[in-house]
C-alpha cells in the first residue's frame, strides 16, 4: 500500500510543480528522497522495541516540548509562523509534526499505567486520568497555536478525545465535554459577532482575522477554495489529463495536493484514491481487532484516528466542505517533516504487529 502512495505522491506533487517556485527545487525529488529516509526509519524503529518506546515516552514528551519552545527563541517568522527549524543544505523541521507521534505513544503509557494498577477505575481515577491526558495535550497544543498552527492543536485534540474514548473509562465523560464545548462555542460567537471590539482588545486583532477565516470558510469567497472548486468541478469523469492543472491555486503542492491530483485524473481518479485510504484505514483497524496488548491497541486507535481525521479534513477542505486549516494529506502531500512522522507511525504500526505475533506465540 505504501509503494502505491510513493507514486501518487510523486505523480501528484509533479503535476503541481507548473504553479510552484522554482526556488523550492523539484519538490517531487525531494519528496522521493523522503520517502527512501523514511523507509529507513521504518526499518530503525523495528528494531526498538515497543517496551522501550513506551519506557521513554515521556523523554521524547519533554523534547518536543523543549523544540516547540526553541521555535520562540532562536528561529525568525517565515510567513509570519514560527513553526520550522531551518537546516543549511537539507531544509525544514518541524516540531509540531513529531509531537503526534510524542502524544500517541505517552497518552498510551499513561492510560495503560492507570489500568496497570487497577483493572477497573473508580470516578476518581477517571477524572485524574483524564485530567493527565488533558494536561499533556494542553502544553503542545498552546505553543503550537502560539506559532500559529491551529491545525496540529486539532489533531492533538482527535489524538486525545480517540484514545480516551478506547481507554474504558465511563462514555458519561464525554457527554459532558460536548455539552462544555457547545456552550463554549456558543459564547465565543456570540462575542465574536455581536462583540467585535471586546473579542479584539481581550484576544488580539490576530486571532479574530485567524477566527474569521475559520467562521467564513464556507463563503466561497477565497481565490484559493474557488480555484479549486472550479479545478476540480471542471475535470469530469477522466481528468484533464496527468500533468495538466489548468488553474493556479496556492499550496499546490501540500495543502491542496488533493485538487491537483483530482483535476488530472477526474471523478474515477478520485474515487480509486479513496477507496485506497478507506482500504487502508480499515485494514488499520481490523488488526486493532487482533491485539493483545492493550497498550499497542490504544497506540494504534491513536495512529488511526490522526490518519483518519487528516484525510477527512484535506479532502473536505479542497472540497469546500470544511474550513481549510493548513491540514496535508498523509502520505500525498509534500512535506518532509509531515511524511516523515507519517512513516515512523506506519514503522510503529509494523512493531506493533510484530511484537503482537511473537507475545502470541509465547501465550
Amino acid at each position: 500500500m505504501l509503494s502505491l502512495f510513493v507514486i501518487l505522491s510523486i505523480i501528484s506533487i509533479y503535476s503541481a510543480s507548473m504553479y510552484l517556485s522554482p526556488t523550492l527545487g523539484k519538490l517531487y525529488i525531494k519528496q522521493f528522497f523522503w520517502y527512501i529516509v523514511g523507509f529507513v526509519l521504518i526499518f530503525l524503529i523495528n528494531k526498538i522495541r515497543m517496551s522501550t518506546l513506551y519506557k521513554y515516552s515521556l523523554l521524547f514528551y519533554v523534547i518536543n516540548v523543549v523544540l516547540l519552545v526553541g521555535l520562540f527563541l532562536f528561529t525568525t517568522p517565515i510567513n509570519g509562523s514560527r513553526a520550522w527549524y531551518t537546516i543549511d543544505g537539507i531544509g525544514s523541521f518541524q516540531p509540531s509534526e513529531f509531537m503526534k507521534i510524542t502524544l500517541i505513544l505517552f497518552n498510551s503509557y499513561i492510560i495503560y499505567s492507570f489500568y496497570k494498577k487497577e483493572k477497573v477505575l473508580n470516578t476518581k481515577r477517571e477524572l485524574l486520568l483524564i485530567f493527565t491526558i488533558f494536561i499533556t495535550f494542553l502544553i503542545p497544543s498552546i505553543l503550537a497555536f502560539l506559532e500559529p498552527d491551529t491545525g496540529s492543536v486539532i489533531v492533538y485534540m482527535v489524538i486525545a478525545l480517540s484514545m480516551l474514548f478506547v481507554s474504558g473509562i465511563n462514555k458519561k465523560w464525554f457527554i459532558y465535554f460536548f455539552v462544555f464545548v457547545i456552550a463554549f462555542i456558543l459564547l465565543f460567537l456570540y462575542f465574536y459577532f455581536f462583540k467585535e471590539d471586546l473579542f479584539i482588545n481581550v484576544l488580539g486583532r490576530d486571532f479574530f482575522y485567524r477566527m474569521d477565516r475559520v467562521v467564513n470558510w464556507n463563503n466561497g469567497s477565497g481565490m484559493q477554495l474557488n480555484n479549486s472548486l472550479i479545478s476540480i468541478g471542471s475535470s469530469g469523469l477522466w481528468g484533464h489529463g496527468f500533468n495538466n492543472t489548468p488553474i493556479y491555486f496556492p499550496e499546490a503542492g501540500t495543502d491542496f495536493i488533493f485538487t491537483v491530483y483530482s483535476s488530472n485524473f477526474g471523478l474515477i481518479g478520485s474515487v480509486i484514491l479513496i477507496s485506497l485510504l478507506l482500504f487502508f484505514n480499515i485494514y488499520l483497524l481490523k488488526i486493532t481487532k487482533t491485539l493483545y496488548s492493550l497498550e499497542d491497541k490504544y497506540t494504534l486507535i491513536g495512529i488511526i484516528s490522526v490518519i483518519f481525521y487528516q484525510q477527512i479534513q484535506n479532502i473536505g477542505m479542497t472540497l469546500g466542505l470544511l474550513p481549510i486549516t493548513g491540514i496535508t494529506l498523509p502520505f500525498i502531500s509534500y512535506g518532509g517533516s509531515s511524511l516523515l512522522s507519517y512513516m515512523l507511525l506506519m514503522g510503529i504500526v509494523i512493531n506493533i504487529i510484530k511484537t503482537d505475533k511473537m507475545k502470541k506465540a509465547y501465550k
